[in-house]
């Protein structure tokens, strides 16, 4: 298999902020800039009561000093684990700046408020197909999806409801790697550690 040696970027300890959300939010604007497709998109890990883990990608809908948001159905197997098991592991790839992170920590239900308003701000089909998909359960066909999503088009023409059971998480971090890719291997990797009075910044190997 064909190997790449990454030789885009350097991260040293001054290259980011005492904050690494101030960090992170920083990386997606770099990656924005750089043309990267989905730069929010990160690939969310969680695992229920029978310690097996599943991973799947979702977008990140809210950044802030309170953690990571996104926004699911709270019955898709995701959102069963989380409230089993209210822990996940979240990583980004952005191949173009040859950067990575990673982030862990405890994970709490967003306020209604805030579910109710991401949820009038989505485009008019998707608020219809998050109200009708039963995510995660079996179909007998796309049919019987399409026909769900009509059958809610006829009862609200103006638009759904945000349905109880769809809503936010947040991720409250603990730890946040950032990861640049350096030439030879010799990946530079900073850890942030969340501590009392703030965060502690240790320099991993690779």
């Amino acid at each position: 298999m064909e190997r790449s040696d990454y030789r885009k970027g350097v991260l040293d300890e001054s290259g980011l902020p005492n904050d690494p959300i101030q960090g992170l939010a920083a990386w997606i604007a770099d990656a924005e800039a750089a043309g990267a497709p989905e730069p929010t998109a990160m690939c969310l890990a969680t695992a229920g009561l029978d310690a097996m883990p599943s991973a799947r990608f979702v977008l990140l809908r809210g950044l802030d000093a309170r953690g990571l948001a996104f926004y699911t159905n709270y019955a898709s197997r995701k959102g069963e684990e989380l409230d089993d098991n209210p822990r996940a592991a979240a990583a980004f790839w952005w191949p173009l700046l040859e950067r990575q992170v990673r982030v862990e920590g405890s994970v709490e239900r967003v306020s209604a408020e805030e579910s109710d308003a991401y949820f009038a701000s989505r485009p008019l089909d998707s608020r219809f197909a998050s109200a009708t998909s039963p995510q995660s359960r079996e179909v007998a066909d796309r049919a019987e999806l399409e026909s769900l999503v009509q059958d809610l088009k006829a009862a609200y023409p103006e638009g759904p409801p945000r349905p109880e059971g769809w809503g936010g998480f947040r991720i409250v971090p603990d730890r946040i790697e950032f990861w640049q890719g350096r030439t030879a291997r010799l990946h530079d990797r900073l850890l942030y550690l969340r501590a009392v009075d703030g965060w502690q910044i240790e320099r991993l190997a690779p």
